[in-house]
């Protein structure tokens, strides 16, 4: 049987914590706790892996913290220099997504939330321009699938 891979789900989070924007496609299970919890606690966790990293890191890295899998799912980070976070979570077998994630910042956040007169930077992202746009490039990556084996 042919593996096919997919797309769970994408985060990103401003500087300070508040999660703009949220999107889901092919979760399977839900966190059992309110979203406004689950982006409280990934939030938390990504605050606290990359400051373990940087401070257990023998060497200086210049990226610090990309990506980190679990036995069910991987997860991609992205950190702009502005402090925009990209998270995107995928089945194990998705190569390395960092530049996917430069590409979501760089042609849809920017092109069409940070351009946006309409948008108020640091609040929700409230564009259906911007999540039909990211819809769309999500579902036309390589390693997206409708339905995960």
């Amino acid at each position: 049987m042919i593996e096919r891979m997919t797309v769970h789900n994408l985060y990103i989070f401003d500087r300070n914590g508040s999660c703009l924007h949220y999107s889901e496609w092919n979760r399977k299970k839900q966190a059992g706790i309110s979203k406004e919890e689950e982006f409280k606690l990934m939030y938390g966790m990504l605050f606290s892996i990359r400051s373990f990293i940087s401070k257990m890191s023998p060497l200086d890295m210049k990226d610090g913290f990309l990506a980190f899998q679990t036995s069910r799912y991987k997860l991609h980070y992205y950190e702009t220099p502005t402090g925009i976070k990209l998270v995107l979570n995928t089945d194990l077998g998705v190569p390395n997504c960092r530049d996917t994630l430069q590409q979501i910042y760089s042609t849809l956040y920017v092109e069409y939330i940070v351009r946006n007169p309409l948008c108020v930077l640091g609040e929700s992202l409230q564009s259906d321009l911007f999540s039909s746009k990211l819809d769309s490039f999500i579902r036309a990556l390589p390693f997206f699938s409708v339905r995960a084996a």
